[in-house]
């Protein structure tokens, strides 16, 4: 069978699923440069800080350009650096068209969009729309006036139940854990209203219903746009329409924090509509919202870009969130939570390429982000580490550091090799692990403090990167400091010990970038290749030209160079004509 993501051929359908017709009739269509593009996750307070105040900033990541332009990545995603008290890391935002001074300035932000630009890399910014911090004017203003004044109606305030008001409006359970509601106290000393918070109790949700909230992020739009942005990453995007009458509900316990759980990866269309939903996730409303943000970018010349961060499922549900006139780009956490098996990784590949396509977008692929554990430790992991939940010092399941890199290496080896665009986390490409052994003194998610130490939280995916080794901080800033600490031992990660080293990880993500762009793979077409006999343990497949093979069990497998060709690029040693275990090759016929 062949998947396809081929920007000449056909027109895309968007009622189809990849079960039902030849995928070579799903599609995508159109050449934008987002289609097939490399992206760099940047999370600012942890890539480089210029000052030595232990913050990674602006300037820090203008400083380091030069080192993505020789990985060879075609933009950067910048996580949130708005004005903000940073109780969440700057995803409680308090001024959506300004720079918080830990960070830098707006002439900061325009001297980075300028070298970026000079460099030929694009830049998206990580837009926040969810909720904002209670720092916020908007809240700080709702707080102020009485109930049911326009500014109250700017964000989700409820009466309580019972006699008193005293029992929240519903039983609903914050993402970072305890109760979703948090309830105020009037001017005049009396308990007042209750406030929707999906996750911290310091970031109000904001009530999407309203059409001054809509327009106050038409303006945002296009202040960032007006200075040259490329796109936007939206974080929480499937969460800003809440079901109507806000019914109790209660997750199941194998569903993350931000939603999923145990769905097919796709479903009948006509069946779409019956998965259960929790009512503050995946609301139809948000589609007109979105298809909204998209006439506004269709304003500017240059092919600017929405990306989603939605949690949905099953895939051809979440493609609904990437029609023609809706986003450009959704995340593909079924990808990144896939295990590290050819079964499983080859129908979810089969399956997003074929659920994207049918309302002609690409698919894209991730292994790691700023929320979940690295995968250069996950993946060594067994099962039940939900997102968001993290992993520490205490846990049992303890990953093997020498097999979770491995498998990672050849895991990136298979990702950059698919048609669509890919996502690198910054670190990943020097194989960095997840931070398990920080002290509890240090962590500063607020999952961590709201359920009291039962979960670790994301700050063991954020630690400070290494850049040099045996320099303060790894040559992260130009002092000690550090607003996590970083493991001993790092020197090994650090960039300047991996560049220009044969085998390294490093060196392994710029020679599959290299071969990605000669070969213009992200356009490419997946043709698995069932007639090699190698059983199930192994993936293997062609994209233009190129033939990628996985061994992702654990008993070598004979390699026939002599009938595959040329060896490009190999995630580990192999010798012999034999695939080692967690190993990923590259090969192209002479």
């Amino acid at each position: 069978m062949t998947t396809e993501l081929n920007p000449e051929i056909g027109e895309p359908t968007e009622t189809v699923t990849s079960g039902s017709v030849d995928p070579l009739t799903l599609v995508a269509t159109g050449s934008e440069w987002w289609r097939s593009a490399v992206i760099y996750q940047i999370y600012p307070r942890s890539f480089a800080d210029s000052d030595g105040d232990g913050l990674g900033d602006l300037a820090g990541i203008t400083s380091r350009l030069d080192s993505l332009k020789e990985l060879g990545v075609d933009a950067i995603w910048l996580s949130p650096f708005f004005t903000s008290p940073q109780h969440d890391a700057g995803y409680d935002v308090a001024d959506y068209c300004n720079v918080d001074p830990r960070f830098g300035t707006l002439a900061d932000f325009d001297t980075l969009l300028a070298a970026s630009h000079a460099e030929g890399i694009r830049v998206i910014v990580d837009l926040v729309p969810n909720h904002t911090s209670w720092d916020h004017q908007w809240f700080q203003d709702a707080l102020a006036s009485p109930e049911g004044s326009p500014e109250r109606e700017r964000y989700m305030f409820r009466d309580g139940l019972g006699e008193n008001g005293d029992t929240p409006p519903n039983n609903w359970e914050s993402v970072f854990g305890g109760p979703m509601w948090s309830r105020i106290t009037n001017p005049d000393g009396t308990p007042g209203q209750w406030y929707l918070h999906i996750f911290d109790i310091s970031q109000p949700d904001l009530n999407w219903e309203n059409e001054w909230v809509r327009a106050q992020f038409r303006d945002i739009l296009r202040f960032w746009l007006d200075r040259g942005v490329d796109g936007f990453r939206v974080d929480v995007a499937h969460g800003l329409i809440k079901e109507d009458g806000l019914p109790d509900y209660t997750p199941p316990a194998e569903a993350g924090s931000m939603g999923g759980g145990a769905i097919p990866l796709e479903v009948e269309p006509e069946k779409l509509d019956d998965i259960p939903t929790p009512p503050y996730w995946a609301q139809d409303g948000v589609h007109e919202i979105y298809r909204d943000w998209n006439a506004v970018l269709s304003e500017y010349d240059g092919e600017r870009v929405l990306c989603a961060e939605a949690w949905v499922e099953p895939l051809n549900k979440l493609a609904r969130w990437v029609r023609s006139d809706e986003m450009h780009q959704a995340f593909n956490f079924t990808y990144l939570s896939a295990n590290w098996s050819a079964e499983e990784l080859r129908l979810v590949i089969d399956t997003s390429i074929a659920s994207f396509a049918t309302v002609g977008a690409p698919s894209t692929w991730v292994l790691s982000n700023h929320d979940v554990i690295r995968h250069a430790t996950r993946l060594s992991l067994g099962p039940g580490h939900l997102q968001g939940d993290g992993i520490g010092p205490r846990d049992q399941d303890r990953p093997d550091p020498v097999a979770g890199v491995r498998r990672a290496r050849a895991a990136s080896a298979v990702m950059l090799a698919l048609p669509g665009s890919a996502y690198i986390y910054q670190g990943e490409e020097l194989g960095l692990p997840e931070s398990i052994d920080l002290p509890d003194e240090a962590r500063q998610d607020p999952t961590w403090f709201r359920t009291h130490g039962e979960r670790y939280g994301r700050d063991g995916c954020r630690v400070p990167i290494p850049w040099e080794a045996g320099a303060p901080s790894y040559g992260f800033g130009p002092a000690d400091a550090a607003w996590l600490p970083q493991p001993a031992g790092w020197d090994e990660y650090a960039r300047d010990s991996q560049s220009g080293v044969p085998g390294s990880t490093l060196e392994l993500y710029k020679l599959a970038l290299v071969l990605r762009g000669e070969n213009d793979l992200g356009f490419g077409r997946v043709e698995w290749l069932d007639d090699l006999g190698f059983g199930s343990d192994v993936l293997a497949f062609t994209n233009r030209g190129i033939t990628v093979i996985a061994n992702t069990g654990t008993t070598p497998v004979e390699l026939p160079l002599e009938g595959l060709g040329e060896l490009l690029l190999s995630s580990a040693p192999v010798t012999e004509a034999v695939l080692p275990p967690d190993t990923t090759v590259w090969l192209r016929a002479a």
